[in-house]
Parts: structure tokens; sequence; C-alpha cells
């Protein structure tokens, strides 16, 4: 070997380890990330990332999956780069954990947080808001300071009844509620209660009854909370404030327990390429600061007892949430889903 061969082996090893020297940083620093996978409207979660981000250093990549989720991540395997799985209603979480594509977490953080009604006792989930499955009462029509879910099947509401699809996830963890209250038998009268009291076919969506309401054509429905918030701050549009403006908004309760409420929730994903950061993210969002952005976000309540709610929301007075184990109602839901079709709920 000549010389000029020796002097050009010798510059490119030089150069190699310089460039290893180079990436050794960005390497590092990419390491400093966490990826989440959301089936929530990425605009909605970005401000919590925002300040994720700023309070710790740790980038968050997101990733908006419409549908599928959990067949997407069982898809990619051990090579999967999702973190964090963020889904709403619990059926959906509870589902990412019998795929088998969450992991069980041990956190103090999140343990003293989160009631234990609605986390998983195992450590695959956590909810972090909520949003309360209220009524929505004409405020000219009628006057009434309180109702049970059990009422809406009462004679007096004949004709008078609005609310969505029956099949909607929103619906058939009521039924399942409902159920694991009152069992099977009894949930099914009722749900034959309220379809003879519909003013119209269950169907549409939540501000769809405040609208039906202002029109007219019902005098009271079942509903969820935050849409109100998006109805009355006027980010629906003017058309929606007037839908806002006609109804006042009651907590129901079970006549043996609380309000039914939904939750969106996350799980670590059981391939978390950065676990360490999934938990601090998970940990930060519920935190007194991350619940309130929450609640400005979407209107919706926090999980942590204490963290500040919206005025709007906050105005329909104490949320005593149904005490039932969301895992108990979740296993409900087929039962729920199954009563629906029975009774001709949506026809």
């Amino acid at each position: 070997m000549n010389r000029w061969h020796l002097i050009s082996r010798r510059a490119a090893m030089v150069g190699l380890v310089a460039a290893s020297s180079a990436f050794a940083p960005i390497a590092a620093q990419a390491e400093e990330v966490v990826n989440v996978y959301t089936t929530r409207e990425i605009a909605l979660a970005q401000p919590l990332f925002d300040a994720f981000s700023e309070k710790t250093g740790i980038k968050v990549n997101s990733v908006f999956v419409k549908e599928g989720l959990a067949e997407r991540v069982k898809a990619e395997g051990a090579a999967s780069p999702a973190d964090v799985l963020m889904t709403v209603d619990i059926g959906n979480l509870i589902d990412l954990v019998d795929q088998g594509v969450t992991q069980p977490i041990k956190s103090e953080v999140l343990e003293k947080a989160i009631p234990a009604n609605l986390r998983g006792a195992d450590g695959q989930w956590f909810s972090l808001s909520m949003r309360a499955r209220v009524a929505y009462v004409s405020k000219d029509r009628v006057k009434l300071d309180a109702i049970n879910y059990e009422d809406f099947a009462d004679p007096k509401w004949k004709g008078e009844v609005c609310i969505r699809s029956g099949k909607h996830p929103y619906n058939t963890a009521l039924v399942a509620a409902y159920i694991v209250h009152h069992g099977e038998e009894a949930a099914q009268k009722w749900l034959e209660g309220v379809k003879a009291n519909l003013a119209r076919k269950a169907a549409g969506g939540d501000r769809d009854v405040a609208r039906d309401i202002l029109g007219d054509l019902c005098d009271v429905g079942l509903a969820n909370s935050y849409y109100v918030g998006l109805m009355r701050s006027g980010k629906g549009g003017p058309e929606q404030e007037k839908w806002g403006a006609a109804i006042n908004v009651i907590l129901p309760t079970f006549t043996n327990g609380g309000t039914n409420v939904n939750v969106s929730g996350a799980s670590v994903a059981k391939s978390s390429p950065n676990k360490a950061n999934a938990v601090k993210l998970l940990e930060f969002l519920v935190s007194h600061e991350a619940q309130e952005l929450y609640a400005k976000a979407n209107y919706e309540y926090p999980v942590v007892p204490g963290a500040p709610i919206d005025p709007i929301i906050a105005a329909f007075g104490p949320l005593k949430v149904d005490n039932l184990d969301l895992l108990t109602i979740a296993k409900a839901r087929k039962a729920a889903a199954n009563l629906v079709d029975k009774v001709g709920f949506d026809n």
C-alpha cells in the first residue's frame, strides 16, 4: 500500500470518528421524545403537548389515527414507535387492553390523582378527562330542578324526548350503566319506556337535541355536557349559540347512584421505546395545569378532584360522579347494545 493510500485511509477513519462524535449529541436529543397515537383531533390535544414540552424539554410527536388504533399498533408489532395511546370512550380504552397493545405501569402520581373507579386496577389505562351524560331541558316550557335517568321512561314525557342513536357509544355506555345498576330486565323496560316517549327517531347528534328543543319538537333530552360549552361559547357558530341558550342543563343521577360519565384516556403502548417519557406525559396530564387546559380546550370535566372547571360547565352545579367502576360498565356494553337492538330503539 503506497503512502497516498495510507494517508487517504487515515483521513477516512478520522472523518468517520468525527462524524460519529458530531451525531452523538443529536442521537441523545432524539431520545428526548414521546410518540403519541391519538384518536382525538390533534388540535384539541396540541395545547397540552406544547405545555408538556415547554415544561420538560421532551418533544411530543403526535399521529392522528381516526380508526383502527389497536389494529395499527398490533400490525407494527415490537417495532411500533408508539409510546402513548390516547382515545375517547371507556370501551375504546378497554379494547386497547384486550387487544394486547398496552402495558401496565406503576405511578404513585397517577394513582393519587385519579380516583380508583376511573383507572385500571392493573395500571393499563387511565382516564384523563370526563364528559357527563346530562339532561337538556327547555328553558321556556319546562320548570325542573332535578331529574333521574329513570325518569326519562315516565309516560309524562310521552312525545317530548329527543336523543341520538341508542347504538352510539355515549348511549351504549349509559344503557350499560343502567344494566349494572338495575339489571337487564329493568334496563329493557326502561329502553322501551324511553322509546315510547320519543318525539322523533333516535338519530342525529347531541347538539341536535338542543336544536330540536329550540324548535319545540321536544322538551327534554339526553346529551353530553361538553357540547353545551361548544354551543354557548360561540365555537359552534351563532346558530348553535341560540341552541345552547334555549336549554337549561340538569345533572341527572341514577336513583341509587350518581351522574353517568364517559372519559377520554390513555395507556402506555406495549412496545413503547420511550416508556419513561410516556409515564412523564401521563403524569403531566393529570396535573392541575393540564387539567385546566383540558377544561378550556373542550369543556370537559377534570378527572382530578379540585382541578379548575370551565365556568360554562361549572354553572351546571356540583357533579356527583357515579361510583360504578368504568371497567364494570365496559363489560356490560355488549348486553346494552343487544338490548338496543332487541327493543328496536333506533327504528
